[in-house]
């Protein structure tokens, strides 16, 4: 198995072909290339493709504000 970043796998297929590849649209690899997304590419022995994405845990946002009483 070897694992790409989303970038090197873009730029060894094509956008388009690594798209179709991986059953996605071409403007969803270039919104993830434009906004720098950690997402891996993993390429099977038999040619099959899948993508994950690594994010940190827990995020830093803040999903429930406190609201003062």
């Amino acid at each position: 198995m070897k694992k790409l970043t989303l970038k090197e796998f873009a730029d060894q297929e094509g956008q388009v072909k690594a798209a179709s590849k991986l059953g996605i649209r071409q403007s969803a690899i270039s919104k993830a290339l434009r906004l720098k997304r950690n997402i891996f590419v993993l390429v099977h022995p038999d040619g099959t493709t899948e993508a994950e994405e690594v994010k940190p845990f827990p995020t830093k946002k803040n999903e429930f504000p406190i609201q003062e009483v």
